[in-house]
């Protein structure tokens, strides 16, 4: 079956957007099926940058058809805005399509977000205050509104209403806001149903027709593995499934219809927001890190954490995922050291762990272990294949393989588009 899944295997901002960006004309569709603008993607075509929020990296690639599942949260005025930026540069925008079943962003959403993560004080979890988290919640209580809301104003003033009962008590007694009227929130969405109509679709039934007819579709997830609902550093995580199965369930086709499920790898780690993290670097490394990588979130506009690579939580995201390859990101950032540590294991209590603690609390205390490797001072942004790799690079991404779990089939050698060292075609 030609479907492949393509996701973050730390804890998000691993590249993601340069990976599909790249398989991006080898594909006929690219969906994204979880999150929302909370997730962020730079994409660097020649000498052009686009920084993607929502939108499938899909749409920079002319032949492709970008998908917004049912799984992902819509912020209509951002989708909108990120639409227009786009096309302004001239990219053609026309045939992305949108579930009819993708829940909205509301005002409320967005409210909510804000005042309750500043009410948590030292307890917050560090959210985009995008509103992502209070849509899912809605999802799940079912007063969510959908996209395909819009088109009924009698059931979206129901629902608005049915949402804001509650809402409005809590904005109005327990963080002294004022209430939010229905009829403004009921305005304000039935703005965007026009501007939205023409790319509403029964995304379900248009994906798995192209699988059946030997399309090639492309899952691409937002944020990582580690920020999973389920499955990442609880409650320092998202509101959805970043992991392979969430496409499953957020795109609406089944699991044997995948073929091929790729993790994006940084070769060092970072992670934006609170939550624990064992490489953490608070040193001159960490801050090298930040500048040479140019961490900083792309929709946060936040530092990211630096730290070395932790193959503890590599082989953690191969057995969740069952992930069949890597895609190895930034190995050039690490030109320069004269050695790099790689966290092989943890110490929790005394005690060597190889394994990612299924314990929120000895997750918290585990310290890592660290391997040294040699390090390389060659300029590898123009290598073409493995072979030009300064021998100690080449060790080092074998290295990560074996330790990961999983054959590494790309490396990605600086941020351009060319830039990228092809080992095993992903299709």
């Amino acid at each position: 079956m030609p479907a492949l899944v393509l996701l973050g295997a730390q804890w998000g901002d691993e590249g993601k957007g340069k990976a599909t960006d790249l398989l991006g004309g080898s594909v006929d569709y690219v969906v994204r099926y979880q999150g929302g603008n909370n997730a962020g993607h730079t994409v660097v075509v020649g000498d052009q940058k686009y920084a993607l929020h929502l939108l499938p990296s899909g749409i920079l690639s002319p032949g492709c058809t970008p998908v917004i599942g049912n799984g992902v949260v819509v912020d209509p005025s951002v989708l909108l805005s990120e639409l227009s930026g786009l096309n302004e540069r001239g990219v053609d925008t026309s045939k992305l399509l949108i579930s009819g079943n993708a829940h909205i962003i509301t005002p409320y959403n967005v409210t909510v977000d804000k005042v309750t993560e500043r009410f948590l004080g030292k307890r917050k979890i560090g959210t985009t205050g995008r509103g992502i988290g209070p849509t899912y919640a809605d999802k799940i209580n079912r007063v969510g509104i959908r996209v395909q809301d819009l088109y009924d104003e009698s059931i979206l003033t129901q629902k608005v209403e049915a949402a804001l009962d509650v809402k409005n008590q809590i904005l109005t007694k327990l963080y002294n806001r004022r209430a939010i009227a229905v009829d403004q929130v009921v305005e304000e969405l039935l703005v965007y149903a026009d501007k939205l109509a023409p790319y509403v679709a029964d995304t379900v039934l248009v994906l798995n027709q192209a699988l059946e007819n030997d399309k090639v579709v492309l899952f691409e997830g937002g944020q990582g593995t580690l920020l999973d609902i389920d499955h990442g550093t609880y409650p320092f995580v998202t509101s959805s499934n970043p992991t392979a199965g969430g496409a499953c369930t957020g795109a609406g086709v089944g699991p044997t219809k995948i073929s091929r499920v790729i993790g994006i790898l940084k070769a060092y780690t970072t992670r934006v927001g609170a939550g624990p993290f064992p490489t953490e670097l608070f040193d001159e490394d960490g801050e090298a890190l930040r500048r040479i990588g140019g961490e900083k979130g792309v929709t946060t506009g936040r530092d990211r954490r630096c730290g070395w690579f932790d193959a503890v939580i590599a082989r953690y995201a191969t057995r969740v995922n069952g992930l069949t390859d890597f895609f190895l990101t930034k190995l050039d950032v690490l030109t320069g050291w004269e050695q790099i540590p790689v966290c092989v294991a943890y110490e929790i209590d005394g005690k060597r762990v190889e394994e990612l603690p299924y314990s929120q609390t000895d997750f918290h205390h585990a310290k890592p272990v660290y391997e040294m490797l040699p390090g390389w001072s060659e300029d590898i942004s123009k290598a073409k294949s493995f072979s030009d790799l300064p021998k100690n690079a080449q060790d080092y991404a074998k290295a990560l393989e074996e330790m990961s779990g999983a054959p590494i089939s790309a490396i990605g050698v600086g941020p351009g588009r060319n830039e990228t060292i092809e080992i095993n075609s992903f299709i």
